[in-house]
């Protein structure tokens, strides 16, 4: 693969998410992201969802991104308007100026510092291996279930882009810890990335532990479509922790129980996010996967 010239990092994706948009701002007064084999190019990608102290003003600006929206003139709300406008900055999708994204999120779910990555190829492979290496408590999760070109995320305009997603942080809320790890995990990456331009990466562990995503579950609804159950408090904050077939899941409002009945060992995450209410999501479910980066 050819070397990384410009790197993009995104903040304030989601306006009410206010780790990266914080961070955008102490990183653009010093030299913190800079790195002698490529140049970084910083992104304040929701300005009006911030400045309304919301996630978005008319439509999630992170499912705005697939080829076929980006090129269709008559979806022209605020966030569709700015995702053809983030794609011409930094795009265009397929053909873009950049060639790495780092696009930083905040979950109100309890998933540590996460990064998300887009592609199981070698590259991807071994930026998440130097990412545990060097911090022991993040968790790797694989969103590799279709190609970069049919994800509709933002950082999927450049060939390459990853999900820095790190929680528990509420909504409009600054924590230290969570915005501290945002920042370290951002760092690795970028050191990872130099030190890939520069042939200089040192052996890095052979196999690392990750969650592939496969599914996500809805919050229990009646037949008009309200929600008669919430999450249940076995799995509430227990973010990629094993739950099997017959384990409860949750708790409906006239106190009895649903129990899962899947057949195999999932690990939720994504738990009871806040943002997802509107579309009565309850959790993602993935399964753990050994990572190779021998081959």
């Amino acid at each position: 693969m050819s070397k990384i010239k410009t790197v993009a990092v995104v903040g304030g994706t989601h306006g009410n998410e206010f780790s990266g948009i914080y961070l955008l701002r102490k990183w653009q007064q010093s030299a913190a992201l800079a790195r002698d084999s490529f140049s970084v190019e910083t992104v304040f990608a929701n300005p009006k969802a911030h400045n309304d102290n919301k996630r978005y003003v008319d439509h999630d600006l992170n499912r705005q991104f697939s080829l076929a929206d980006l090129a269709n003139n008559e979806l022209a709300s605020y966030e569709q308007s700015r995702a053809k406008a983030i794609n011409q900055q930094i795009g265009p999708k397929g053909d873009a100026k950049v060639d790495f994204i780092i696009d930083l999120h905040n979950t109100t779910s309890n998933m540590g510092p996460s990064l998300i990555l887009l592609q199981s190829d070698r590259f991807n492979r071994q930026l998440g291996a130097y990412v545990k290496m060097h911090m022991p408590n993040a968790v790797i999760v694989l969103e590799d279930h279709t190609s970069v070109e049919q994800h509709h995320f933002l950082s999927s305009i450049a060939p390459l882009g990853v999900i820095v997603e790190i929680g528990p942080q509420p909504q409009s809320v600054i924590r230290q810890d969570v915005l501290d790890w945002m920042d370290e995990m951002t760092q690795h990456i970028l050191d990872f990335v130099h030190l890939y331009n520069t042939d200089e990466l040192l052996p890095l562990i052979p196999s690392y532990e990750a969650f592939r995503y496969h599914e996500t579950l809805s919050l229990p609804l009646d037949e008009q479509g309200q929600r008669i159950g919430m999450v249940h408090r076995s799995v509430q904050d227990n973010d990629f922790e094993p739950l099997h077939s017959g384990d409860p899941i949750f708790t409906l409002f006239d106190g009895s129980e649903v129990f899962w009945k899947g057949d195999y060992e999932a690990f939720p995450h994504f738990i009871n996010e806040a943002a997802y209410y509107d579309n009565n999501l309850a959790m993602s479910l993935a399964k753990k996967v050994q990572i190779s980066t021998l081959d």
